[in-house]
């Protein structure tokens, strides 16, 4: 035994007594105790109980003495499903930001402010364990979005107050009571988009906005922007049989597993982390509002890395308009690494994340739950609110400020990143990406609104949608 340890004791029944607690000299003269290892099995397990106890008073003494008297008092918290709903124009985008404006920030804020969240929890959304089932970004709207959370909702009339501090063109459409562990971005099966497209963005190319491309220098050209008889020209297009027989192919060639790796940022994109499983692309049948056609496009998948579906429906468009062959998307998946054009984030729209696994968990197996985690009961007022604040916004938003137009044109006048979508559908050269390549430098629009395409340099996500998507 070391100098200066105590030796354990016996009692009259010859089992060992703890051993003495000696005191040990601290170097500004100073005492303190030194506790010695208990001896036996009974005598270490009551030891550790001695110690938590003493720390959970000391925890217990430290928060009482820190908290406000005014405080309130504590009111239990549920593991909740949040079902919400909402237009994304003017917000950047879902996920809450600092100085930015936000959905996320917006909601926790009604959250606080109807008694959701306790003041205590209030100064910080991780507090309540608030998480996402998919992230959107600029713009991009949501008719269904699940949102799980630890709040109070024994109030009846929680799901009014809340919506009486949000916007109109943000709503909760109820809440779902579930287990402890659930968590809507990791439960999240699948995700479906939706993204309303008008028809005139397969029209042939503009032969001024060719000549410009051909006969001034890269860094000198400017998008022009369409004179009101080619607005209205283009408004007035309907599109072929043969057109939508084309679109409805190609968008079917995404279904299944494939790398996606063009479909998304370059940096931190590789093929172990950028395969993708879509379920379905679906095309509607055309349909005219305020005077211009347009189709629904919707997909389902596991997950969405970032700018996913905008990329996929942005190679469509080009491939139709070049009269590129179907077996140029064969070539992209896992292929060389090209700049596949972004479509315009207006017509993205989160359709609902999908739960099949966790509602498929028998009650036994999700104590306290209150239900599926499912948009059903609220079709009716989720199906008002998008025609209103989300199809509305879309097509009116493209008719006064033409953005598919001039998306489309800008692709037209700097074509030349994308030179491997041609009528042979071979991939030139020039058209592969080089990693550490500089950027062509950003030239000068006659629009501003309008950015000329650039190679993307992000890091790659996967989707809050996304693993995420989930996004976009």
């Amino acid at each position: 035994m070391a100098e200066g340890q105590s030796q354990p004791t016996a009692n009259v029944s010859g089992s060992v007594s703890p051993a003495k607690e000696p005191e040990v000299s601290m170097p500004d003269g100073g005492k303190r105790k030194r506790y010695i290892r208990a001896q036996t099995g009974k005598d270490r397990r009551e030891y550790v109980k001695r110690k938590i106890k003493e720390r959970s008073e000391e925890v217990t003494d430290s928060t009482t003495r820190d908290r406000p008297e005014s405080s309130e008092p504590r009111l239990p918290k549920r593991r909740a499903a949040l079902l919400i709903g909402f237009c994304g124009s003017d917000y950047q985008g879902m996920q809450a930001n600092e100085g930015a404006r936000t959905i996320e920030g917006e909601l926790f804020k009604a959250l606080c402010e109807a008694g959701a969240v306790s003041a205590d929890n209030s100064t910080d959304q991780k507090k309540v364990q608030l998480q996402r089932a998919a992230r959107t970004d600029k713009g991009v709207h949501a008719a269904g979005q699940v949102v799980s959370l630890k709040m109070i909702i024994e109030d009846p009339m929680i799901v009014e107050k809340i919506n009486q501090h949000l916007p109109d063109q943000i709503r909760v459409w109820g809440f779902v009571r579930v287990v402890r562990s659930f968590n809507a971005k990791t439960m999240c099966d699948s995700r479906v988009y939706e993204y309303l497209l008008p028809t005139y963005t397969f029209m042939e190319p503009s032969k001024k906005c060719m000549e410009l491309a051909r006969t001034v220098p890269f860094e000198e050209r400017e998008i022009p922007v369409s004179s009101d008889e080619e607005i209205q020209r283009k408004r007035d297009y309907r599109a072929p049989k043969e057109v939508l027989e084309f679109v409805k192919d190609a968008f079917g060639k995404y279904k299944g597993t494939h790398d996606f790796r063009n479909f998304t940022v370059t940096k931190g994109c590789t093929e172990n982390n950028s395969k993708r499983y879509i379920h379905w692309f679906d095309v509607s049948e055309p349909m005219i509002i305020n005077g211009s056609e347009w189709l629904s496009l919707k997909v389902k998948g596991q997950s969405f890395m970032l700018h996913q579906i905008r990329k996929m429906v942005g190679l469509v468009i080009l491939m139709v308009r070049a009269g590129a062959p179907l077996s140029l998307m064969d070539k992209l998946f896992g292929g060389p690494r090209v700049n596949v054009p972004k479509a315009p984030g207006l017509g993205l729209l989160l359709e609902r994340p999908v739960f099949d696994g966790y509602n498929k968990r028998p009650d036994s197996d999700k104590p306290g739950s209150s239900g599926k985690v499912s948009f059903e009961p609220f079709e009716k007022e989720i199906g008002e609110f998008r025609q209103k604040f989300i199809y509305d916004t879309i097509t009116k938003t493209e008719l006064d400020e033409a953005v598919f137009d001039n998306w489309v044109m800008s692709t037209e006048v700097f074509p030349e990143q994308y030179t491997y979508i041609n009528k042979e559908g071979i991939i030139p050269e020039s058209a592969i990406v080089v990693p550490g390549q500089e950027a062509r430098p950003r030239p000068r629009r006659l629009n501003a609104s309008i950015s000329a395409p650039t190679a993307d340099k992000e890091t790659v996500e996967s989707s809050e949608d996304e693993q995420d998507s989930n996004d976009l």
